[in-house]
């Protein structure tokens, strides 16, 4: 693993950050706890949650338990929540079971805000994310029928200073050290720096959107505003819900899995997905690599700045995923890739 600068700051990160949004559902506390206990002994010194989390499903009576099973592992072992960095993230009206039909506003920002810091037993996070833009998102593969016509821009931008009003708010009162978006574009990011550097208020230092060998999205134009903004991409779902696993080839569900929850992946099954994970897999076999090895450690070699969300159900699982995050692909491997992902570029 390799630390880098979260942003333009000199707030230092590693490349990888543990993902927590099966606690509390498919992970239970003592497991999740095991989980924090692993990645930090491991080195790992971010830790990426939300307050809508645990999914697979969202339900009222799940929202917030992710963070409240964090919580008790903070309040478990006291002096240890300086030894990493802790993002969380506000949800918008997109989750309903959170402030039904609500948008992110300067007043939900801070009520959210001290919720999560309740939850978490912990006086402030390093990292607050808005979980989406309020005009809406192309992720979770809208992409194919996104339409932003109907998008107000006068509202957006009073939106924007609305919310980092109280994001300074909130910077001053020691409750957040940075300011960061999810499921968010090129445009959206610009109008945030823009505002910010206008303003003097918190400037954008991460953006979480997804990112595997599956979804490059984020190749074209985020990744040139990333590296000349200096903004750090949080890539979340590099191993694409768990098909770069292969454990879902030949269309099979095996149990417990997330596809017994949710039989699509959220629009990823597809026949090409499986024609691109055997690729994919050929790859791997050929130079002698394991799968979820190759696919992690293929997004923290992009040409931008980027710390990869990773996750697991089990401590087993995340066992695995750890004895691998020093793996470096050489060039040969990244051709085999860039082969395949020109064959097969957009399977979801």
């Amino acid at each position: 693993m390799r630390r880098i600068p979260l942003g333009s700051t000199d707030h230092m990160i590693t490349d990888y950050c543990l993902g927590t949004m099966t606690w509390g559902n498919q992970t239970p506390e003592a497991d999740a706890h095991r989980q924090m206990d692993m990645a930090l002994e491991a080195g790992i010194d971010i830790v990426d949650t939300a307050e809508m989390y645990p999914v697979n499903p969202v339900s009222a009576e799940t929202v917030g338990v992710t963070e409240e099973i964090i919580g008790r592992w903070n309040a478990k072992n006291p002096g240890r929540r300086g030894e990493y960095t802790l993002a969380t993230k506000i949800t918008g009206k997109n989750a309903g079971f959170v402030r039904p039909g609500q948008d992110i506003t300067g007043a939900t920002f801070t009520e959210a805000l001290d919720a999560s810091l309740r939850r978490l037993q912990t006086d402030h996070v390093e990292v607050y994310q808005l979980h989406w833009p309020n005009r809406g998102s192309y992720h979770f593969r809208q992409n194919w029928t996104y339409d932003p016509s109907a998008q107000d821009k006068a509202t957006t931008i009073a939106h924007m200073i609305d919310v980092l009003e109280a994001a300074e708010a909130a910077r001053k009162a020691g409750k957040i050290s940075y300011f960061a978006l999810s499921n968010d574009s090129a445009w959206g990011a610009a109008q945030w720096l823009r505002l910010s550097e206008e303003r003097g208020m918190p400037r954008v230092q991460s953006i979480q959107n997804e990112y595997s060998l599956l979804y490059r999205l984020y190749d074209t134009d985020l990744a040139e505003l990333a590296v000349n903004e200096k903004v750090t991409l949080l890539a979340y779902s590099p191993l694409a819900a768990g098909l770069l696993t292969g454990k879902y080839q030949g269309d099979v569900t095996p149990a417990g899995s997330r596809r017994e929850r949710s039989p699509e992946l959220f629009g990823r099954a597809t026949a090409r997905a499986f024609e691109a994970v055997d690729a994919y897999g050929d790859v791997a076999r050929r130079h002698g690599l394991d799968l979820v090895h190759m696919a992690l450690a293929f997004t923290v070699q992009r040409p931008f700045p980027v710390s990869t969300i990773f996750g697991a159900t089990t401590s087993e699982q995340l066992a695995h995923i750890l004895a691998g995050l020093d793996v470096t692909l050489g060039e040969e491997v990244l051709d085999d890739i860039a082969a395949v992902h020109k064959a097969i570029p957009m399977p979801y």
